[in-house]
């Protein structure tokens, strides 16, 4: 993490900011942290085994969480995993913290190689909103040039590209949330290769996010809602089923 922040405030430096780089739109590895390098390393095994996956999820911790599956009932996510996606051969290329700019440097370093999955699901953008303070501006080219990384890579498959998830972080966080979904919405509205979908909706109440749908308020010491538990990785996977559907065809 040192030196991918150390990275970051180089690129920032007066000299280097009059070149006005995008951080969030260029790719940076995370390859510092061995944690990270393991996680980066294991999509690369999964991909080599199951060369005739048919669907990738791709993004950060919340793609990671499809794998969970703790002794709790709200953690047991990945059965509902198995049940939506199972038939497809799926993928989980998600890693904890990452930025549109991680998943950029993963897609540039051979995460796709070797795979021609039909569908693509992206969900990326939470991380850019937390320490790094990436807002709208910054993230929505980021999540673009994600997009069309994607396209030089995979180019025979169909993205279904989601709105970044709400969370109890920050009025800012809320706010950039709601410009960078309503900025993608405009984007890709007429798209013919990227389908939009925001379905945060059906992690809210009363247009409220139910703080009951995710697992974080439930660790000790509790922390601010950004992770849906298994109820709300449900309700996220029945929100998608007929697009999914429909583009798997």
């Amino acid at each position: 993490m040192v030196r991918w922040w150390f990275l970051c405030l180089a690129l920032l430096l007066p000299g280097m900011a009059q070149a006005r780089v995008n951080l969030a739109a260029v790719p940076i590895g995370r390859m510092d942290l061995p944690w990270w390098r393991a996680g980066f390393e294991a999509t690369l095994r999964a991909a080599h085994a199951d060369p005739e996956a048919q669907l990738v999820w791709l993004g950060d911790s919340i793609t990671y969480y499809w794998q969970r599956n703790g002794t709790a009932p709200y953690q047991q996510i990945a059965p509902i995993w198995r049940h939506y996606y199972g038939r497809y051969h799926p993928l989980d290329f998600g890693l904890i913290g990452d930025t549109t700019s991680s998943v950029i440097w993963r897609i540039d370093h051979g995460e796709f190689d070797g795979l021609h999955p039909r569908l693509v699901i992206v969900l990326i953008g939470a991380n850019n909103l937390g320490a790094t303070h990436w807002g709208a501006r910054l993230t929505v080219p980021g999540i673009e040039a994600v997009v069309k990384d994607l396209h030089r890579h995979v180019p025979g498959a169909k993205i279904l590209l989601l709105g970044v998830l709400p969370s109890i972080r920050s009025p800012w966080i809320s706010t950039e949330t709601t410009r960078i979904n309503r900025e993608l919405a405009r984007i890709y509205a007429t798209s013919a290769l990227v389908t939009f979908r925001n379905v945060g909706a059906v992690l809210e109440h009363d247009g409220r996010v139910d703080a009951s749908l995710y697992v974080d308020p439930r660790l000790t010491p509790p922390q601010p809602a950004l992770h849906p538990d298994a109820a709300g990785m449900r309700l996220i996977a029945q929100a998608l089923a007929p697009t999914v559907t429909a583009l798997m065809k």
